[in-house]
């Protein structure tokens, strides 16, 4: 989950460099925005879920 939260992280630096480059629309760049903060959101969540449950069988 931790290389996911990486790789995510990642997407976002090139999709910031894509929008400051004129690559990709501005409006294309505020949807792929939200939909990257959302997955960071979510798999921050999980990861937090997952490292608060017990490790019993």
């Amino acid at each position: 989950l931790y290389i996911s939260y990486g790789s995510v992280c990642e997407l976002e630096t090139q999709i910031l460099l894509a929008g400051n480059l004129d690559l990709i629309e501005k409006g294309e760049w505020g949807t792929l925005k939200r939909d990257i903060t959302e997955i960071e959101r979510m798999l921050k969540a999980l990861i937090k879920s997952l490292e608060n449950k017990p490790l019993t069988p």
